[in-house]
C-alpha cells in the first residue's frame, strides 16, 4: 500500500493515474476470471493529454513505469503501441483503505 502511495505522491503520476481512471472501456474477462480493458489510452494519448506534445517523452514514459510498478496501473502492447488502463485491484484496495474509519486504524491518538 505504501508504494501505491508513494508514487501518487508525484502530482504528474496523479494526473495521469486520474486521466486513466475516468476513461470509460469495455472490459473482457479471461478464462481463468483475470478482468482486462477491451481498450484504453496508449501511452503516447496519456502524453498528449498531459502535454499536449503528440509523442511520448521520457518523463511520461518514466511515470507511467513507476505507476505500473506499484500495482496501480497495467500497460499491454498492441502492436506497437501501449494500451494503459488502471488496475481494478489496486482501485479496489485503495478505495477499502481510505474508506475505513479512524476507529479501524492500527494508530493511537496522538494528542493526548
Amino acid at each position: 500500500m505504501a508504494l501505491m502511495f508513494k508514487a501518487l505522491g508525484d502530482p504528474t503520476r496523479l494526473r495521469i493515474f486520474d486521466f486513466l481512471r475516468v476513461q470509460c472501456c469495455p472490459v473482457a474477462v479471461g478464462a481463468d476470471g483475470e478482468v482486462r480493458s477491451e481498450c484504453g489510452p496508449t501511452a503516447g494519448e496519456v502524453c498528449c493529454h498531459l502535454t499536449g506534445q503528440p509523442e511520448i517523452n521520457s518523463t511520461i514514459s518514466h511515470n507511467l513505469k513507476e505507476l505500473r510498478l506499484a500495482g496501480l496501473i497495467t500497460m499491454e502492447r498492441r502492436g506497437k503501441t501501449m494500451v494503459c488502463g488502471v488496475n481494478p485491484d489496486a482501485s479496489s484496495r485503495l478505495a477499502a483503505y481510505l474508506s475505513r474509519s479512524l476507529t479501524e486504524t492500527e494508530y493511537t491518538d496522538c494528542c493526548d
